[in-house]
């Protein structure tokens, strides 16, 4: 590949990012200052991705069936492109990333590294409360609604997490699953910088995960400092998983595609609509794993 064609990705991904940092009711916006509308936010996600398949789209083995089963089930038509992505993904992750996870295990005290995860956690209820509505789920909606009021006021802020001691663990959602939900199929697998594994439907419910979090705006510096402490937060939780499946992939790349399908998958189908969802080439067992666990796949 041309270089040129690594190119459309930080140009959008900058527009994006220049675009979403002021999202029309951030603290000292300008009057006039140019805004980036939800709409136009997905366009440009999904400009972004298009760009990935045009550059880098692996040729369909058409002649050979087995391998054309394969193509298909792995469902990454971008392969050479995700790649590419994905290597400096790595690269970041082995150089920075991971050695500041790190340095937070060792030098971070556990009681100050659960409180820090239980406040992030508690920030994100709002949002898991909003798609939990969206996917008209009425119990878990009064979970996250309970679980935010509860640590909010008696766990300081959300330092604590009483709602869990009494019963009430926390549970993720976003918007990709509520696409999920209602029988959007994930689309074409991608690698996204920095971020990590997706696919069309959960890089365009990033973008609306943003727009719908209730939680009030915040300056760019702050909103920044939230995402760099909840990643280096999630990067600590999985530093000795990741390093092990690293350890024994032959092939890395695909290992985390698959378990990146499989884990989104299997939250998918927790929705209680798994009739809806397309037939991915992932089999389970009668149990949906615990997030983070693997599953089988054919």
């Amino acid at each position: 590949m041309g270089g040129e064609e690594y190119w459309g990705w930080p140009v959008f991904a900058s527009r994006l990012w220049e675009g979403v940092s002021e999202r029309g009711y951030m603290n000292g916006a300008k009057k006039g200052e140019r805004k980036l509308s939800l709409s136009k936010a997905c366009g440009l996600v999904v400009g972004l991705l298009a760009s990935v398949w045009l550059s880098g789209c692996a040729t369909p083995p058409l002649e050979d069936p087995d391998a054309m089963v394969e193509y298909n089930e792995t469902n990454d038509p971008a392969e050479p492109t995700n790649r590419a992505i994905f290597a400096v993904n790595n690269f970041s992750d082995e150089h920075v990333i991971a050695p500041v996870a790190r340095g937070y295990r060792d030098y971070v005290p556990s009681i100050v590294r659960t409180g820090i995860h239980n406040v992030l956690t508690n920030i994100s209820e709002p949002l898991v409360f909003v798609n939990d509505c969206l996917r008209a789920d009425g119990s878990r909606a009064t979970d996250s609604a309970g679980r935010f009021i509860l640590n909010s006021t008696v766990g300081f802020f959300g330092l604590v997490d009483f709602a869990a001691e009494g019963g009430t663990p926390h549970h993720s959602t976003d918007f990709g699953l509520t696409l999920a939900r209602w029988g959007v199929p994930e689309g074409p697998y991608v690698m996204l910088p920095l971020f990590g594994p997706s696919d069309v439907r959960d890089a365009s419910g990033m973008v609306v995960d943003y727009f719908i979090d209730p939680i009030p705006s915040m300056t760019l510096p702050e909103t920044a400092a939230r995402m760099v402490v909840d990643g280096i937060d999630k990067r600590e939780q999985f530093l000795d998983t990741l390093a092990e499946i690293k350890r024994t992939s032959l092939d890395f790349y695909a290992s985390m595609r698959s378990l990146y399908r499989q884990h989104r998958e299997a939250e998918a189908r927790t929705t209680g609509n798994a009739d809806k969802l397309p037939n991915s080439g992932i089999s389970y067992d009668e149990e949906i794993p615990a997030k983070g666990h693997a599953v089988s796949q054919r």
